[in-house]
């Protein structure tokens, strides 16, 4: 502030305030120092307008001005607080002192007269006004007063905090409502729209309700980067206006000393998503704490004079290392992030699948603590991301939590470049890297459509990764999807295919809408550059995706039947080149030694045999002896190859995926296949790769004597299943999956019929489905299953009571069988 500023007193005339406002403003750059020095300086002449007063007179600074936030083009909320004693012509005469010296300046000026009992009734009658009084700051006249008042409001605001609380977080949605979300719009209302500076005041609120107070890491500097901008806008325009506008965007940068319009928006947005999540996680905790209190009244009540014992709250384990509590999802009490790399991804996918929230503090320890994970990531923790994008609309709140503690830049190094940044096309609803989420969370719903639902949900987070780069963001984009492929631990063949759906992924909809597709030079140039067809039905999917994600104005009916349309005439030309002739299932494969030796076991012994073991490192051993599988000593799941033989019969393909469910083993892949060994009689051979939900493998023995129980009767799994089901049912709260898909496949094979079944994976669908094919009557002759993140996409090859393919009427039968059996 300058001297003159400073040497200006309320008592010298009004235009030595103008002159000291004026040279402030253009003498110092935005930011707290000049919000203050500005209402330092008008508090002085405010005070000296008022002047002295008889005792019981107050002058007291409500709302912004009362927190000191004058911004150029502020009003300013004044109250005359009195105590009653004065009749109406002085108080008249007093106020009248102030504010029409106000209006003179050409300042805004909301105002009100009240003793401290009318100002107490109206803020229990209106929130706003009581929102507005939280801040009061005295400025002149009677101290004493004000600080009663003060202390009242404050009292009267943390007794009434249960009522208020919902009613403000109820203003603050309709208010998202309206205005729409901060972060991610062209032109903002930085004061309205959600994560604007009406949140950042109700913040303080519900912290001054003793109840709850919001995360404080960067709050402060994202409220101070909102004023700043606000302060240059004021300056910009010469208007009290909280609205960003395109035109203006330019010179607010500048004024900022910020690059260009780009790098103010996303500094404004960086700011927006802070509050945003700070908003989030308060709103919660009030939740949590108006629930409590709630649960311990009602406990008291049925306790009577002797009072209700408070137990430990309950923790319901999700995933290894991770636990429900409270409605949030926590690390287990073993939970070792130094020691376990994939739990960050764990943890964030568990909360995903179960539709939950990540604690604000597992957040945090995950960000302080987590091992980094190596580079190529093991399978599992690709695994885990696939799932996480698969949860669809929950995906987005947890996607959101990592995000806010830096763990998505730790865990994908380039995701830094599209973070926070603006898409300068009306079109678009998000910003880049909400675009990408919002692009998987479409994907997730057409995960059926696709033989690889992996590469379609990391494809749509991908498709975009190039914007922000000198450039097409296709090309670029292509080359950094590769690289962040073989990170994530895909093989080269699907790193490939990434790059290709990012090169392409606006391909179809383009050629679609500008080219003539009854040219065949068309159809060719999209089937030279996509490849084949596995590529061309991910980028079909992807296409979709990416259009439902951009906005309303992106995808229409007739946008999507030309695409279709293209799709079809490229998959057909694909389709007539010199097909590679799939071979009947089973035919021509050798088994291992290994299960050659289980299968002439069951054939001999007449039952179920199997084993167990660790991928690459030979059969387990554990404390039970050969075959058991030993406790979990590191973190996370634990994969392990499981091989069953048993004797040709009914229900096998159920009874073993039944007993793997009730042993809470997790079926990652699996493989089915009859065999003849010495002759001796048909023998089923099963291969599964398994990982335990959470906690230790169960002993192989065990695992052999409930197979036995199952397949003679006596273990009903079935029943065993539906009342775990019903048990949990009431605790999954995450989004409802797309309906699983059946179908046969055309030309699948020449001696069978395969179905092709597309489900969310869950525990004992393989037992559904294996039961459905069983009700069915027909013959499983080869099984290929394999989970995909949270999609399991199983393919059945399937035969009549003559040995040959299923008719035509029988397929289709079969196919609405096992829909109706899976609740499609």
């Amino acid at each position: 502030m300058t001297a003159e500023a400073t040497n200006t007193t309320g008592t010298e005339p009004r235009d030595s305030y103008a002159a000291a406002r004026l040279r402030l403003l253009k003498g110092e750059r935005s930011g707290p120092p000049r919000r203050a020095a500005l209402a330092a300086l008008t508090d002085r002449w405010l005070a000296g307008l008022l002047g002295r007063t008889p005792g019981g007179v107050a002058l007291v600074a409500v709302g912004g001005y009362g927190r000191g936030e004058l911004s150029p083009r502020s009003d300013l909320d004044l109250l005359l607080l009195h105590d009653g004693s004065l009749d109406g012509g002085e108080l008249a005469a007093l106020a009248d002192r102030v504010w029409y010296p106000v209006w003179d300046q050409g300042l805004d000026l909301d105002h009100s007269v009240r003793t401290p009992d009318q100002a107490r009734r109206t803020a229990a009658d209106d929130l706003k006004v009581q929102l507005g009084l939280l801040d009061a700051r005295h400025l002149a006249g009677d101290a004493g007063l004000t600080a009663v008042l003060r202390t009242e409001l404050l009292g009267q605001w943390r007794a009434d905090a249960p009522r208020r609380l919902p009613e403000l977080r109820e203003l603050g949605q309709e208010r998202a409502r309206r205005q729409g979300e901060l972060q991610y719009l062209l032109e903002p209302d930085l004061k309205e729209a959600r994560g604007g500076l009406r949140d950042a005041t109700a913040l303080r609120a519900v912290a001054a309700s003793w109840l709850a107070d919001a995360p404080r890491e960067g709050l402060a500097r994202a409220r101070s980067t909102l004023l700043d901008v606000r302060d240059a806008l004021h300056l910009t325009t010469g208007r009290a206006t909280d609205r960003l506008a395109l035109e203006d965007q330019d010179q607010v940068a500048a004024a900022l000393g910020l690059l260009d319009a780009d790098a103010l928006l996303r500094t404004v947005y960086e700011a927006a998503r802070t509050l945003t999540y700070a908003q989030d996680v308060t709103w919660r905790e009030v939740g949590r704490v108006l629930r409590a209190r709630s649960a311990r009244r009602g406990l008291r009540a049925l306790a009577g004079a002797r009072g209700a014992r408070r137990g430990a709250p309950e923790r319901t384990p999700l995933a290894e290392g991770v636990v429900e509590q409270d409605g949030e999802v926590v690390l287990a009490r073993t939970a070792r992030p130094d020691r376990d790399p994939c739990l960050v991804l764990r943890a964030a996918a568990a909360a995903a699948q179960a539709g939950l929230p990540l604690a604000l503090a597992t957040a945090r320890t995950l960000a302080g603590q987590a091992a980094p994970l190596p580079v190529p990531w093991p399978p599992e923790a690709r695994e885990l991301l696939v799932t996480l994008l698969g949860a669809g609309r929950a995906t987005v709140p947890v996607w959101e939590a990592l995000e806010a503690e830096g763990l998505i830049a730790a865990l994908l190094p380039d995701w830094e470049r599209v973070r926070c940044r603006p898409q300068r096309n009306a079109v678009h609803t998000w910003t880049v890297d909400r675009h990408l989420v919002e692009a998987a969370v479409q994907a997730s719903a057409l995960t059926r459509r696709v033989h690889r639902p992996d590469l379609l949900l990391v494809g749509a987070l991908l498709h975009d990764i190039g914007k922000g780069w000198p450039g097409d963001h296709s090309v670029a984009g292509a080359t950094i999807a590769r690289d962040m492929a073989a990170r994530i631990g895909f093989d080269a063949a699907d790193a490939d295919v990434l790059a290709t759906l990012v090169r392409h992924h606006l391909l179809l909809v383009e050629t679609a809408t500008r080219r003539d597709l009854d040219d065949p030079a068309t159809v060719r140039a999209v089937a030279d550059a996509v490849g084949t067809g596995g590529t061309l039905e991910l980028l079909h999917a992807l296409t979709e995706a990416d259009a439902l994600a951009t906005g309303p104005a992106a995808w229409s009916v007739w946008r999507g039947t030309l695409v279709s349309d293209l799709a079809a005439r490229t998959g057909a030309l694909l389709a007539g080149e010199p097909p590679g002739g799939p071979g009947a299932a089973g035919d021509g494969r050798v088994l291992s030694a290994e299960a050659e030796r289980l299968a002439v076991e069951a054939r001999r012994t007449g039952g179920p045999v199997l084993t167990l073991s660790a991928r690459a490192e030979g059969p387990v051993d554990g404390p039970g002896g050969p075959g058991a599988a030993p406790a979990a000593e590191a973190a996370g799941p634990v994969g392990v190859e499981l091989l069953v033989a048993l004797p040709g019969q009914p229900g096998a393909l159920s009874a073993v995926a039944g007993v793997l469910a009730l042993h809470r083993l997790t079926v990652r892949a699996a493989d089915l296949r009859a065999t003849d060994p010495a002759g001796l009689g048909p023998v089923l051979v099963l291969t599964w790769r398994v990982a335990a939900e959470y906690g230790a493998l169960p002993r192989a023995d065990r695992l052999r004597a409930d197979l036995r129980r199952a397949l003679d009767g006596s273990l009903d799994v079935a029943a065993r299943l539906a009342e775990r089901e019903r048990a949990y049912r009431g605790r999954r709260r995450g989004a409802a999956a797309p309906p699983p898909r059946v179908a046969v496949a055309p030309g699948g094979s020449q001696r069978a019929t395969v179905v092709e079944v597309r489900a969310q994976d869950a525990s004992g669908l393989l037992h559904r489905i294996g039961r459905g094919l069983e009700e069915a009557g027909v013959t499983v002759r080869s099984a290929h299953v394999s989970t995909l993140g949270a999609n399991a996409v199983d393919a059945f090859y399937v035969t009549g009571p003559d040995g040959g393919p299923l008719g035509e009427p029988e397929a289709a039968g079969l196919v609405r069988a096992l829909q109706r059996s899976l609740g499609g």
